[in-house]
């Protein structure tokens, strides 16, 4: 009877061993898997950083380059000496010699309404001309 206790026993003790081991083996997977993501982590993260960081770049220097081609095309519209003529005459009022030159003074072709004055515009609807005239030469003189 004493190998049947010792059988037992021993096979318990085994059984709880076995449990033991059936517990760690989940366990240890676990835990690399752990430390394996812990690892790999910071470097994925960098990666999709840096490759944010080219795209914004790629799109940056394309920008430049449509910049630059336009900046090009200014410059051999500039090495045309008519062209220059022609700018000289309207930015800086360059005339050739023996032409005339006449600048009129006084008109606005961005104002597309007639002014009114404070006083005049507060006169009501169908008050006569000349107190319209006579409001604005006032506020002129003030």
């Amino acid at each position: 009877m004493r190998r049947r206790r010792r059988s037992y026993s021993t096979s318990r003790r085994s059984s709880s061993r076995r449990n033991v081991r059936s517990n760690a083996r989940p366990l240890a997977l676990i835990t690399i898997i752990f430390i394996f993501t812990l690892t790999l982590a910071p470097p994925i993260k960098n990666y999709f950083t840096q490759r944010a960081q080219i795209s914004a770049l790629k799109s940056q220097v394309a920008s430049d380059r449509t910049a630059l081609e336009k900046a090009r095309a200014e410059l051999s519209t500039w090495q045309d000496p008519n062209y220059i003529k022609s700018q000289a005459r309207e930015r800086l009022h360059f005339v050739l010699p023996g032409e005339r030159q006449y600048i009129v003074t006084g008109t606005d072709i961005t104002k597309s309404q007639p002014q009114t004055t404070q006083i005049a515009s507060q006169l009501p609807e169908g008050a006569p001309w000349y107190t319209k005239l006579i409001a604005s030469v006032t506020e002129s003189g003030l």
